[in-house]
């Protein structure tokens, strides 16, 4: 096990590496309530949606582990699903059975463009600027969810700032705070597993005040998959009138995974010294194959996880650490009123403390070069503000090759680069209004 997974290459132990995983896991966990919950309003029965879910997020993680070997979980993407289920099913009237089979399609496109080693020249054209903006962009997002999950950051009402600060009476805020406290104070002295102790302590005391109810029961049978399972709609995918909603899928899904992969590298120090993370049709493979086996199964398109960051944080460096949360996925199927006891409260903290470490590599940008600066501030602040990676992605991408052009330094741009920016252009093209 240790061999298959390079331990000795990465300085990785079991125990670093299960507690990464355990992290991962509890920081992403709600997806096997929301995800279920956006997917209904698609017109798909929320138990069937649940047991879909988990299998999605397993199967995707297990194949990242051991056929990829990075720590890094997969599960149905947040945004990706919200697309699927309110543009093309609610507001452009395709039947979520079209809808995923787009997504299908989209994921064969993925697995092509891999075997054909397309995928990762892109992801090496991109410039180093723009993936570190990717990492802290990433970073500020995650702080961001965390804020608004936790209380402290809610919407503002009408005619007033866009957002404002929550109400800090309320006890989940307070212990979020508090919480938040204990996390940092444990960061601060290296405390291994400061990331789960203080998500835990958190979700103990809200317990202990009522504010977070224990479940009806522990153990639970899953809902059966039959009322999804292989229920897409290829065919009816498969038309000209389809062709943009199947283009969308596509360059969201490319761009999420690519960005995801390069800016939790960067944090986990596994890029090489040009900037590439190594092997990189791997992770790209896997991602592609669970963005294919998500609609078989019923639901949206999967790939690679921002939360996988927390469990870099706690030393995963591994496949270990997503094997660990392929495993906890599964038992999820069994256990699911318990591993989701976690309130919003207690992992958004946790996203939060992430968002910090993060950060950091915006100090390797050149601020004295306008080419490479602009690009990579618009990349890390339209994530955040945008409440989306892919549109950041996009902006700093179809501003980096105009401004070497105009500059005279049009010969800094990879050829692939100018790839993606057409792609970027794309999609804000193919965007259903």
């Amino acid at each position: 096990m240790k061999r298959y997974f390079q331990f000795e290459r990465h300085g990785a132990t079991y125990r670093r590496e299960t507690l990464a995983g355990i992290t991962t896991f509890l920081t992403m966990a709600y997806i096997i309530v929301v995800n279920p919950a956006i997917m209904e309003n698609a017109g798909i029965a929320r138990e069937a949606s649940l047991t879909a879910t988990i299998l999605a997020s397993a199967i995707g993680t297990l194949i990242m582990a051991l056929w990829a070997r990075r720590p890094f979980a997969v599960a149905p993407l947040m945004g990706e699903n919200a697309f699927v289920a309110f543009v093309v099913v609610k507001v452009m009237g395709y039947s979520w059975q079209v809808a995923l089979g787009a997504v299908f399609i989209a994921g064969v496109v993925f697995a092509c463009l891999t075997i054909l080693g397309i995928r990762s020249w892109l992801a090496e054209a991109i410039p180093m600027s723009l993936k570190i903006g990717f990492a802290a962009g990433i970073g500020l997002f995650l702080t961001f969810i965390g804020l608004n999950e936790t209380g402290l950051v809610v919407a503002g009402g009408p005619g007033g700032p866009p957002v404002k600060l929550g109400n800090l009476g309320e006890p989940s805020c307070q212990i979020a705070m508090v919480g938040f406290m204990l996390m940092a104070i444990l960061v601060a002295r290296r405390v291994k597993g400061s990331l789960i102790i203080g998500a835990l302590a958190a979700t103990l005391v809200s317990i202990v005040l009522g504010i977070t109810p224990l479940p009806s029961g522990f153990v639970s049978l899953p809902p059966s998959l039959a009322p999804v399972l292989l229920k897409l709609d290829i065919a009816g995918a498969f038309t000209f009138e389809c062709f943009p909603v199947v283009m969308v899928i596509f360059i969201m899904a490319f761009l999420d995974t690519v960005g995801t992969l390069i800016g939790l590298s960067m944090r986990a120090n596994l890029l090489d010294e040009h900037g590439n993370l190594p092997g990189i049709e791997r992770p790209m493979m896997a991602d592609a194959l669970a963005t294919m086996i998500a609609p078989l199964l019923g639901t949206s398109t999967s790939g690679a996880y921002i939360e996988s960051a927390a469990g870099i944080e706690e030393g995963g460096r591994t496949g270990f650490t997503a094997l660990v949360v392929a495993a906890l996925f599964l038992l999820s199927l069994f256990f699911a009123p318990l591993l989701t006891i976690v309130p919003p409260h207690a992992y958004g903290i946790v996203l939060v403390v992430i968002g910090a470490f993060m950060i950091a590599p915006v100090a390797r940008i050149d601020f004295s070069d306008m080419t490479e600066l602009i690009p990579a501030f618009l990349t890390i602040t339209l994530m955040a503000f945008t409440y989306n990676i892919g549109i950041g992605m996009t902006a700093g991408m179809i501003t980096y090759a105009p401004l070497k052009l105009f500059t005279g330094r049009v010969s800094e741009v990879k050829p692939g680069m100018w790839v993606l920016a057409l792609l970027s252009v794309a999609l804000f093209i193919c965007m259903p209004r």
